[in-house]
């Protein structure tokens, strides 16, 4: 169980990093993306731990890889900024 939440932080880390460095002008503050991914991905080892049981660990991992990537998402800004309208138009 200690293995499976090291290895689901490491892979929501490793998640995080590579969001970050391609998604680097979209995403906030670099510290909050990668916090972000490691939480995600823990709580999709719970979740997914908690649904399954023990036992299949790469099914726990693959959870949290989903989780992970659908938290980060999340964080992602729109490219072209806010655009601001009248209340008339």
């Amino acid at each position: 169980m200690i293995l499976e939440a090291l290895a689901s932080a490491v892979l929501g880390l490793i998640l995080a990093w590579a969001a970050a460095h391609s998604l680097s002008h979209r995403l906030p503050t670099r510290p909050l993306v990668l916090c972000t991914g490691v939480a995600g991905a823990l709580f999709g080892d719970f979740v997914t731990h908690t649904a399954l049981g023990p036992g299949v660990a790469w099914l726990s991992l693959v959870g949290a890889a989903v989780i992970s990537a659908a938290s980060l998402s999340l964080l992602i800004r729109p490219a072209g900024g806010l655009r601001r309208r009248s209340l008339t138009a």
